[in-house]
């Protein structure tokens, strides 16, 4: 059994822990962060600009589509970080979590062309979110959060009730993402891990309404 196992990874992130990779030695670790960011499903920041992206025809959302594609995007260099935790042993490992149902992608397209996407793990009423991306130069300006809307939808649909986003971030804290206790996150991971799910009823459009205090133009 390898360090990237899937019965090993489900076990971890049953728990709370998650892995990454050091991009310079290569070497895994496991983490479980105090305190832990959440999205609350209810709080996520929505403005104006990205509500109305999101009632457009500018993007097709699909979920399950492009997996792979998905994490070897989050994997890209970046212009503010060149280097990524995520490598081939994590693509391959996920991959197989996405192969068993556990692991999902949501992916934003224009004009057919996959511009920005995010994916990560189901474990009963719980989604890890892993990575997200947008690629800017080819259409995809907010790509990455309008993704993030119809996932949120989506995770409300099929009665998922924590989206765990793992470490904070200015632009997490922008979209509504808080830090809690990491006894807080482990008691409601343990609440709902058990809870059955099942990732369908993808809706073919949402109707999105601006809210929360960054409902700016």
């Amino acid at each position: 059994m390898t360090e990237l196992d899937p019965d090993t990874l489900i076990a971890a992130y049953a728990e709370g822990c998650f892995p990454m990779c050091e991009p310079e030695t290569g070497e895994i670790h496991w983490f479980n962060p105090d305190p832990r960011c959440i999205l609350p499903l209810d709080g996520l920041v929505i403005s104006r600009s990205l509500a109305r992206r999101v009632r457009s025809d500018r993007f097709q959302v699909r979920t399950d589509t492009r997996f792979e594609a998905v994490m070897r995007a989050c994997a890209a260099p970046r212009i503010t970080n060149d280097q990524s935790w995520i490598d081939e042993r994590f693509i391959e490992a996920y991959g197989q979590l996405h192969r068993r149902g556990l692991a999902h992608s949501v992916e934003t397209y224009r004009d057919d062309v996959l511009v920005g996407g995010l994916y990560g793990v189901r474990i009963g009423g719980v989604f890890m979110g892993e990575s997200m991306f947008s690629s800017p130069s080819g259409g995809g300006t907010d790509a990455s959060k309008v993704a993030l809307v119809w996932l949120v939808e989506h995770l409300k649909a099929i009665g998922v009730s924590v989206l765990d986003v793992q470490f904070s971030s200015e632009h997490m804290a922008t979209l509504g993402a808080i830090e809690v206790p990491r006894a807080s996150y482990l008691q409601a991971l343990y609440q709902h891990r058990e809870r059955p799910t099942a990732w369908t009823g993808w809706p073919d459009r949402i109707d999105c309404q601006a809210r929360g205090p960054f409902d700016q133009p």
